[in-house]
C-alpha cells in the first residue's frame, strides 16, 4: 500500500510527534503508548482471562512505512514479566530490541519499558507476540504492516482496501494452566476452537457451534480487490485458510513478493504470514464463509468462521463449508509449499529488484543439520531438545553477557549435527561468521508439523522433502526463486534446508513456532559477531533493563520513557523535542 502519514498513539501529543518527524531531515519517527493487561472475554461463549494491549484483543495493527523509526512503550499491566517480540522484523544490526530472553531482561510486573527500533529496507506482512511464559496462548498479538516507500512501486495494482485476519488455534483454559500441563508432559491436545480476530466462529452449523457467540464480518464491495493480510498467530495447530467461491491470489509473504499464483486453500503453518489478493467477483446472492480450520486434528468442531459480506449481499451464508484438502494426502501441504516461489523481478524495499541477491552462487561457509526430538524427561523434567540439547535461558541476557565480558553465561559450542551422547540442557550458541553463508537443515523426527523461525533475517527456503536428509538431497535444491522469508515448516518425518546469509551483526534467536516445544527448550541462539569495530551497530540502550548477575545496575524505570537511539540517529535539535513529548506526555499520564 501507499506510504502513510507519521501516526503518534496519543492524540494529545500530536502536533509536536509530526513537528519532530516533519521538520528535520531524516527517517520519520512514530510513537505508541501500549498497556498490556488482563481482560474477560468469551469468544467460544465460555469467559476466561484473555490479554490485550490498550483493552484490544487482539492488539492494534503497527502500522508504519519501510525505513522508520519505531518507537513503543510497553507498560505491563499483568501479574508476570512480560516481553514482546516482533515476528519477521529484522532489526538492522540492533538484537537488543528482539524482546526474547537471550536479548532483553523481561518487564517486571507494574513497569515499562520503551522499545525503539528503524523497518530497515524491509516491506510486507508481520506480527508481534509475547514471548514469555505462554503468553500467546492467551492474547497479546498483533498485526504489523511494512509499507513500500512511493518509490518503490508495488507488483500489482494498489488494492482498494486491507485486511487483516490472525487466526489461531484456542484453547478454554488459561495460559498458566496449559503452561502446567506442557510442563507435565501432556499435550495440548486438540484445540476448543479457531479464532479469527480474536472472534469465535459463526453459527454455521447449530449442532457445532453454539448460539451467542460473537463473530468477525468483513465488509467489501462488489468488483473491488482487496489485499488479505492473514497471520497463523495460534500456538501449535496449522491451519487450512479459504474463502468460499473466491481464489486467493498469492503475492507476499513476510517481506517477500511471491511469484502471483492462484490457490483455492492455503495451509498457513504456525507463526507464518501471508498476503492475498482477493477480487470480489461473485454475484453476491449471500454472504460467503471465510474458514479457518485445523490441519492434521480430527475435529470438526474447530473450524473457524468468519463472514465475507458484500454491499449488495440478499442473505446470509448457508450451506456447508468449502472443503478443506484431503487430510490423508500427506503430499498436498509440501506441494503448496514447494509451488511457492520468490518474484526475482519484483521491486524490494530498496529500488533493486528481489531476485538481484543472487544467494545460488555463494559459497556455504557453514552446514548445521538440526533435528529435533519430541518431549521427553531429562533430568526429571519434561524437556524438548535440538540435536540433543534443551536450550536453558540463564538469568542474565546473552547479549547483556556479551556486552560486559561476563564469563560462564554461555558457550558457542551447539553442535553441527546430532551427537551420539544423552540429551542434556544446557546454554548453547551458534558461532556465525560474520558474512558467512549459512546451510541449515531441519529435520523433524516428531509426530506433527513443526514450525522454525529466525529471528534477525529473512532465509531462503530452498529445498524440503519426506525422509533423512542426506548430502544427495541438495541435488533437489531450488537454487533461483526459492522465497524468503523468516519461519519455515518441517513436516513430521521429512526434512526442510535454509541458506541465510549473515550479515546481521548481533544475538539472534532461532526456535520452534510451536509454542509448547518451544517452552521447553526448542531453541538455540546465533551469536554473529563482526571482528572488526562496527560504528553502525545500535550501542546498549540508556533504557536498558538489568537482571541476573546484573541485577546491582538497575535503576527504578517504573513509567519512565528513554528514546536512546534519537540521539544516535537524528541531531540534537530533535532529541530536545522528542523529550519535550515525552515530558508532557508523562504529565499528563500522570
Amino acid at each position: 500500500m501507499p506510504s502513510i502519514a507519521p501516526y503518534c498513539s496519543c492524540n494529545i501529543y500530536l502536533l509536536l510527534a509530526c513537528l519532530i518527524t516533519g521538520s528535520f531531515a531524516g527517517d520519520p519517527y512514530v510513537f505508541f503508548d501500549w498497556t498490556v493487561s488482563y481482560r474477560t472475554a468469551s469468544p467460544l461463549g465460555v469467559k476466561q482471562q484473555v490479554i490485550g494491549i490498550d483493552g484490544q484483543f487482539p492488539g492494534p495493527i503497527l502500522n508504519v512505512t519501510t525505513n522508520w523509526n519505531v518507537v513503543v512503550n510497553v507498560k505491563n499491566d499483568l501479574d508476570e514479566p512480560f516481553l514482546i517480540t516482533w515476528n519477521g522484523v529484522q532489526h538492522r544490526k540492533n538484537s537488543w530490541q528482539d524482546g526474547v530472553l537471550g536479548t532483553n531482561c523481561p518487564i517486571p510486573a507494574g513497569w515499562n519499558w520503551t522499545y525503539q527500533f528503524q523497518v530497515k529496507d524491509q516491506i510486507g506482512s508481520f506480527f508481534y507476540f509475547p514471548s514469555l511464559n505462554f503468553h500467546r496462548a492467551a492474547g497479546g498479538y498483533g498485526g504489523i504492516i511494512i509499507n513500500n516507500r512511493d518509490v518503490i512501486p508495488l507488483p500489482f495494482t494498489v488494492p482498494d482496501g486491507d485486511v487483516a485476519l490472525l487466526i489461531s488455534d484456542w484453547y478454554t483454559k488459561s495460559h498458566k494452566e496449559l503452561r502446567k500441563d506442557v510442563e507435565n508432559g501432556k499435550d495440548l491436545g486438540v484445540p476448543d476452537g479457531v479464532l479469527i480476530n480474536g472472534f469465535g466462529p459463526y453459527r454455521y452449523d447449530e449442532a457445532l457451534v453454539r448460539g451467542g457467540i460473537t463473530y468477525q464480518i468483513i465488509n467489501v464491495e462488489p468488483g473491488k480487490t482487496y489485499r488479505f493480510r492473514v497471520h497463523n498467530v495460534g500456538i501449535s495447530t496449522s491451519l487450512n485458510f479459504r474463502i468460499q467461491n473466491h481464489n486467493l491470489l498469492l503475492v507476499e509473504t513476510e517481506g517477500s513478493y511471491t511469484v502471483q499464483q492462484n490457490y483455492t486453500n492455503m495451509d498457513i503453518h504456525v507463526g507464518q504470514s501471508y498476503s492475498f489478493l482477493v477480487t470480489m467477483d461473485q454475484t453476491a446472492s449471500n454472504d460467503y464463509y471465510i474458514v479457518a480450520s485445523p490441519r492434521y486434528v480430527n475435529s470438526s468442531k474447530a473450524s473457524g468462521v468468519a463472514i465475507l459480506h458484500y454491499s449488495n449481499s440478499q442473505g446470509p451464508a448457508s450451506g456447508p463449508l468449502p472443503d478443506p484438502p484431503n487430510e490423508y494426502d500427506t503430499y498436498f501441504s509440501m506441494n503448496q509449499a514447494r509451488s511457492i516461489r520468490w518474484n526475482v523481478s519484483a521491486g524490494a524495499a530498496r529500488p533493486n529488484p528481489q531476485g538481484s541477491f543472487k544467494y545460488g552462487e555463494i559459497t556455504v561457509t557453514d552446514v548445521y543439520v538440526i533435528a529435533n526430538r519430541p518431549a521427553e524427561l531429562i533430568d526429571g523434567k519434561w524437556r524438548t531438545t535440538l540435536n540433543g540439547i534443551s536450550y536453558l535461558p540463564p538469568s542474565t541476557p546473552i547479549k547483556l553477557a556479551q556486552q560486559y565480558n561476563i564469563p560462564g553465561v554461555y558457550k558457542l559450542d551447539f553442535p553441527k549435527a546430532l551427537m551420539n551422547r544423552p540429551p542434556k540442557v544446557d546454554t548453547s550458541l551458534i558461532n556465525g561468521t560474520f558474512k558467512g553463508f549459512m546451510e541449515i537443515i531441519f529435520q523433524n523426527n516428531d509426530t506433527t508439523v513443526q514450525s522454525y523461525h529466525m529471528d534477525g533475517y529473512a532465509f531462503f527456503v530452498v529445498g524440503m522433502d519426506f525422509g533423512v536428509w542426506t548430502e544427495n538431497s541438495r541435488g533437489t535444491y531450488n537454487k533461483w526463486d526459492g522465497v524468503a522469508r523468516s519461519t519455515t515448516q518441517v513436516f513430521p518425518g521429512a526434512w526442510t534446508a535454509i541458506l541465510a546469509s549473515l550479515d546481521n551483526t548481533g544475538i539472534w534467536n532461532l526456535r520452534a513456532q510451536n509454542l509448547d516445544s518451544w517452552y521447553l527448550g526448542q531453541e538455540v541462539y546465533l551469536s554473529i559477531m563482526n571482528p572488526e569495530i562496527d560504528k553502525s551497530e545500535v550501542l546498549l540502550p540508556d533504557n536498558t533493563i538489568y537482571c541476573g548477575v546484573l541485577s546491582s545496575l538497575q535503576k527504578d524505570q517504573a513509567r519512565r520513557f528513554s528514546f536512546s537511539g534519537a540521539s544516535s540517529v537524528a541531531s540534537l535539535s530533535r532529541t530536545f523535542l522528542v523529550m519535550l513529548v515525552i515530558t508532557l506526555h508523562g504529565a499528563l499520564l500522570r
